[in-house]
């Protein structure tokens, strides 16, 4: 028995012994400017940076193989403190981007033909003849881009569609994978404006199954006044955003409504006393009635049909035409779509 137990000592000594040997012998020492560079990021370890988490990330900031701009959710302010460490000077602000999300058929728009019963898993779902849905590039709703995204900016909303929170979103592109429809797209914020509809089916089919639904009409295409910032893909309308149309008209004009807005709110537009009454304004103006005066007189703007467009405004050689009115917020509802699921 003791002889048992001297026996293991020693071998636990001399273990010891040779661990604390190839300690010392194999050590590398931590770059402080990697714990510098961690304690700037966010810890999300979303994997937007193309990295396996912030850690990674840190790493091959400091050994040069990533930019100090690669930390999406961090923006500018840690891309600028990243730069400041490892010496790189300043970093220029980089574009803004959030992920949208092509489709807005929920259960008030877009027919099931089934009733789906299984595990709530947007993935699982598609497995069983392709989903539920008639529209066979609908969202299901059943919140896998909800579990996927780190900062909680997507949610199921009453009528069992995904919405984006913009305030939450840093674009890392997380979601995107998580989507077996591919409905989600990660692009600049700038790009308010976009269609929110991934089908290309046409006409009469797509109506018959969703009321919100992209039915390939063109008309879109006629109401921009830029050439080619509209084309037609395979019945879907692609819009050019390096074109200098803000596509209101087209959204507008949309039968369907399948175009989205993410403005809080758009100004209308105002005409001063300076008003000669010319009459421009009215010819390039989309909407009917938006606005009215007669000739020589002081034009007048219908506050209800104006819809923001500024077409009015680049053709008042004398500027009496200006934006009037101010951003408004309309809070987003969002709750649990109401499942039998396994």
């Amino acid at each position: 028995m003791v002889t048992s137990i001297l026996i293991f000592a020693i071998l636990g000594f001399g273990l010891a012994i040779i661990m604390v040997f190839a300690d010392r012998k194999f050590y590398i020492p931590e770059n402080a400017r990697v714990k510098e560079v961690m304690s700037l990021l966010p810890g999300a370890n979303c994997g937007a940076c193309g990295f396996a988490g912030c850690a990674a990330f840190a790493e091959a900031i400091v050994s040069a193989k990533a930019k100090a701009n690669g930390c999406i959710p961090g923006g500018a302010d840690v891309a600028d403190g990243i730069a400041n460490i490892v010496g790189s000077g300043a970093v220029d602000d980089e574009i803004t981007i959030t992920a949208k999300i092509h489709c807005k058929g929920g259960v008030a728009e877009a027919k099931e033909r089934a009733i789906y019963d299984g595990i709530c898993d947007c993935f699982a779902a598609v497995l069983v003849n392709n989903g539920s849905k008639e529209c066979e590039a609908g969202c299901l709703g059943f919140g896998n881009c909800v579990t996927a995204c780190p900062f909680g900016a997507i949610s199921i909303n009453k009528n069992g569609v995904a919405v984006v929170n913009d305030d939450k979103c840093v674009g890392c592109g997380v979601c995107v994978s998580s989507c077996p429809r591919k409905l989600i797209e990660i692009s600049p914020e700038s790009q308010k404006i976009f269609v929110a509809c991934s089908n290309h089916d046409r006409g009469a089919k797509v109506r018959g199954y969703c009321t919100v639904g992209c039915t390939g009409c063109t008309l879109c295409t006629k109401t921009v006044i830029v050439e080619n910032s509209i084309e037609m893909d395979n019945f879907l309308p692609k819009l050019n955003y390096e074109t200098d149309e803000n596509f209101i008209v087209a959204m507008t004009k949309c039968p369907s409504k399948c175009f989205t807005d993410l403005a809080r709110g758009r100004p209308i537009v105002n005409i001063d006393t300076k008003c000669v009454g010319c009459g421009k304004c009215v010819e390039v103006c989309p909407i009917n009635g938006a606005i009215e005066g007669d000739k020589g007189e002081r034009h007048n703007v219908n506050k209800n049909l104006c819809v923001g467009c500024g077409r009015c405004i680049s053709v008042c050689e004398i500027k009496s035409i200006r934006t009037w009115g101010s951003l408004a917020h309309n809070a987003k509802t969002r709750s649990s779509r109401n499942q039998r699921c396994i």
